[in-house]
């Protein structure tokens, strides 16, 4: 495989910092450019995080003197010096979405951390593990964005990364209604407690526009691909409430779902320990090794022992049982800024790299 070139923009905030960490020693990939707003443009990288470098890991030292760019500013240099960027900007929706376009249209692959892009219908929005096959829509996409090699394709919401991922080896049971709660650490706003000290010991019961991504995403990671379109899938029913905790990363989720086929917990557990994912996202450097990891042990899975699961990248899953209102319900939890961000989407890029999408 060869060593590909590539771009970080947003490097100077939560998720492009973890972006930073989990790439420094890949395989793969080698960080070309680092890219951020214009108040960090034109600094070393060190200089540009001074006081808000919140990793546990100290800055990776191939980057520390590397100049920053400014990704609105200097699209023609970015694209022109690397195979393709991961975007991890802190931008409105309008801004983030016009803005990838034209690095997409300057011939610069984009893999998107944002939302902004994922509600449209020739943009895949890929969970590796499940809709590896969604990447059939880039070629539509290309045309119609008049392009040979540029392209938009995004990861998921990160709180969706724990649940949908528990309910798609289910899905022959025909599901037809999800009731979930989020529990949502704070890292996902971008925060820690030393900037938020109004979280200690604090819940907050609303995360503005958590909800209507928790219940429109999975529809389209769901979905089918037909005529170069991603149709979201009109089947299932979803409900959800998204709380923002005390917890420094990792999201949780409980989760209530009914079948339209009779299922009994001891045969979705195993439906859960035997799923090995897409076989497009097996034997990539980030994939797992057991992508969902059932616990039988009732007080588990737990943040502060279980996040790290397969290097972030393992879903955890446990108390699994029947509902009186539904048919099952269950407790699962992934690492937000991992699995839910920069590690999903580094994911996604080695299962592009591999199949062809970027050359």
């Amino acid at each position: 495989m060869k060593k590909y070139k590539i771009g970080i923009l947003g490097a100077t905030g939560t998720v492009g910092q973890k972006f930073t960490v989990l790439l420094q020693n890949h395989p793969w990939f080698e960080i070309e450019t680092l890219a951020a707003g214009p108040n960090s443009a034109g600094k070393s990288y060190s200089q540009a995080v001074e006081n808000r470098w919140i990793m546990d890991y100290p800055i990776p030292s191939k980057i520390k003197n590397k100049i920053v760019y400014d990704a609105v500013r200097d699209i023609e240099k970015i694209a022109k010096s690397v195979d393709f960027v991961f975007c991890a900007l802190n931008m409105n929706k309008d801004e983030t979405r016009k803005l990838e376009e034209k690095y997409a249209k300057a011939e610069c692959p984009v893999i998107s951390n944002n939302s902004a892009n994922r509600g449209i219908c020739d943009i895949p929005m890929i969970i590796p593990e499940i809709n590896a096959h969604h990447m059939d829509v880039i070629p539509y996409q290309k045309t119609r964005l008049g392009t040979k090699k540029g392209f938009i394709a995004t990861k998921s919401n990160c709180s969706i990364q724990c649940y949908v991922p528990a309910l798609h080896p289910l899905f022959e049971f025909e599901i037809d209604k999800i009731l979930v709660c989020t529990y949502q650490a704070i890292s996902g706003a971008g925060k820690t407690f030393e900037t938020w000290p109004e979280m200690k010991d604090n819940i907050i019961p609303f995360i503005q526009g958590e909800e209507e991504k928790s219940e429109q995403e999975p529809l389209k990671i769901w979905g089918e691909v037909k005529n170069g379109e991603i149709i979201p899938n009109k089947n299932i029913n979803i409900t959800s409430q998204c709380l923002r905790v005390p917890v420094t990363d990792g999201h949780t989720a409980a989760v209530f779902v009914s079948f339209k086929t009779q299922i009994s917990p001891k045969d979705a557990i195993q439906k859960l320990k035997n799923f090995k994912g897409h076989e497009k996202s097996r034997n990539l450097p980030s994939s797992t090794s057991q992508f969902i990891n059932y616990f039988e042990d009732n007080s588990r899975p737990q943040i502060k022992i279980d996040r790290e699961i397969e290097k972030g990248m393992g879903i955890a899953v446990g108390r699994m049982r029947n509902d009186s209102q539904y048919d099952l319900k269950f407790v699962c939890m992934s690492h937000n800024t991992v699995r839910g961000a920069a590690g999903g989407a580094i994911l996604l890029a080695e299962m592009l790299c591999r199949e062809g999408y970027i050359s």
